[in-house]
């Protein structure tokens, strides 16, 4: 039986230091034991700058058990699957402790952006790409942190005129944008296949 009043008091724990570390955890909808993580991408790393959502299911042996996470932002990393988001860590394995707690698991994950293990990986081609073409896959693990990691700080208005001085009409970029929930990169891909 998941012990539900420790993971209450974990949330809030976490929700103290939420500034200062950038980490947060807080429920999926009422249901304690579906959570949602956030982790800032670790400074001086190809993830800096992007925020980076952890599906958190906790199991019913919680806190004897490890909770199962995996990334729901899409990421290039050696031991994260870059398909699933199915994270290659030994403290959500075999190394877990009940004395770790939500937060210390997602600053695990988030030390693992920082150093990554390609000798023992989760995604054998992110793996090789890290350690034959260093250079692409830093290239390509920054492009995916600001392709699916970053939100966009630019208002509609700025995405209209951005769109407009490619050369597409105002009323048409207006009309996309609004029927792709202002997602910029969607908008710009639906308007050149238009």
């Amino acid at each position: 039986m998941i012990d539900f009043a420790r993971v209450q008091k974990e949330l809030v724990e976490c929700g103290k230091d939420a500034e200062g570390s950038g980490i947060t955890v807080v429920p999926k909808a009422d249901n304690l034991a579906r959570l949602i993580g956030t982790i800032p991408g670790p400074v001086g790393t190809p993830y800096e700058g992007g925020i980076f959502k952890i599906d958190i299911t906790l199991p019913d042996g919680y806190p004897f058990e490890p909770p199962k996470m995996q990334f729901a932002t899409k990421v290039w990393h050696p031991n994260i699957s870059s398909q699933s988001g199915a994270i290659c860590l030994d403290i959500l394995k075999d190394q877990w402790s009940p004395a770790l707690t939500l937060k210390t698991a997602l600053l695990s994950v988030q030390a693992l952006l920082s150093a990554p293990a390609p000798d023992d990986p989760q995604d054998a081609v992110v793996a090789q790409q890290y350690l034959k073409e260093y250079q692409t896959f830093v290239g390509t693990a920054r492009y995916w942190t600001e392709t699916f990691a970053k939100t966009s700080s630019l208002g509609i208005e700025e995405k209209v005129q951005k769109l407009v001085e490619m050369g597409f009409a105002e009323a048409q970029v207006r009309s996309t944008l609004e029927s792709v929930g202002g997602d910029e990169n969607l908008a710009l891909e639906r308007l050149c296949s238009s």
